[in-house]
């Protein structure tokens, strides 16, 4: 592990923020990036939509543009792309690529053009998008080279096992995906069907790493430090991707990073925990405005509570919470709880 290359770019450790739709936003990109994440990636953004978009209205608000946002807070970050249509792929591509695209918003240029093809969800597959690709490599290495063609960027490639127990491709998939031009690919043990549970498969991790060249990134079920060294030993993979394991604990890139490093690591007080908590909160409202902001912030703050005496009243009153106030208010009580023993 260790040194990995993205094009130009090297990351000591290759410790990556997978992405999560509606969940890795600026504010929590750029939380994980202050605790340790070397990479980031953005939410999904839909290829097809990005382009059309760019022919409508100019007044018309640019929501799709909006995802692929770069903030210096952010960088280096890949912009993930979903499609299946090689042609959109291509545009929407080029258009990250140049920046100059209706509703972009000057920043750090993208490190990378991401595809994913591992989205389990079922609007995403029944478009034959996502996850939907792994019972296509014809089509899915088509959109690999056609993006590679188009752009100067690196291109990388998010796939999980397979389709399904008896579809497990990963390994012949991944070897046509470098094959297509990807520069890098990130391996989620898991088949679509199997979403996130049972355990993720660190095999097929390992088998695809030894099958191909380019960077391996290992992802699934990473919660604790263990549990990246363990993938990381038993796959050889070159960096690890973290998603759930992140949510309300960002503190776990400063643990891991520390594990690594050999240096020592002091876990945040329950204090710490909920200043970074609402600091997380005050960054997403003063981004989205009051209304959204407290709305999309309800559940961070309830990933936060999680293992704290007293979290299962403060996540039910978090849920209608309908300021930072009372988001302050609530986790306060925590704290004291907690001080008080």
């Amino acid at each position: 592990m260790g040194n990995v290359k993205i094009g130009a770019l090297t990351l000591r450790h290759g410790l990556m923020l997978a992405p999560m739709a509606g969940v890795t936003d600026a504010s929590f990109r750029a939380i994980c990036r202050q605790a340790g994440a070397e990479y980031t990636v953005s939410e999904m953004i839909s290829a097809k939509a990005l382009c059309f978009e760019q022919k409508g209205r100019d007044s018309a608000p640019a929501k799709t543009a909006a995802l692929a946002t770069i903030r210096e807070a952010d960088a280096p970050m890949a912009i993930q792309l979903f499609g299946s249509e090689p042609d959109f792929m291509r545009e929407a591509a080029l258009l990250i690529e140049a920046g100059s695209y209706r509703g972009a918003v000057k920043g750090p240029a993208p490190a990378a053009i991401d595809i994913n093809m591992g989205c389990p969800v079922a609007k995403v597959v029944s478009n034959g998008e996502g996850s939907a690709l792994m019972r296509d490599p014809t089509r899915a290495a088509a959109i690999v080279s056609a993006v590679k063609s188009a752009v100067k960027l690196p291109v990388t490639v998010k796939i999980r096992a397979g389709w399904d127990e008896q579809h497990k491709n990963a390994v012949e998939f991944a070897k046509r995906m470098e094959e297509a031009g990807a520069d890098l690919i990130c391996v989620h043990g898991r088949t679509r069907q199997q979403f996130y549970a049972p355990k993720s498969d660190n095999g097929v991790i390992a088998a695809v790493k030894a099958a191909v060249s380019v960077p391996v990134i290992g992802n699934g079920d990473i919660f604790t430090p263990d549990d990246a060294l363990h993938m990381l030993s038993d796959t050889g993979c070159d960096g690890v991707m973290i998603a759930r394991g992140a949510l309300g604990n960002p503190f776990l890139f400063t643990a891991l990073t520390a594990r690594l490093q050999n240096t020592p690591y002091t876990p945040p007080t329950v204090r710490q925990r909920i200043e970074t908590a609402l600091a997380h909160a005050a960054d997403m409202i003063e981004k989205k405005g009051a209304r959204i902001g407290v709305a999309e912030a309800r559940k961070h703050m309830a990933w936060y509570c999680h293992g704290l005496r007293g979290a299962a009243a403060a996540r039910g009153a978090l849920m209608h919470a309908e300021s930072l106030i009372e988001f302050t208010n609530i986790l306060g009580a925590l704290v004291r709880d907690e001080e008080t023993l």
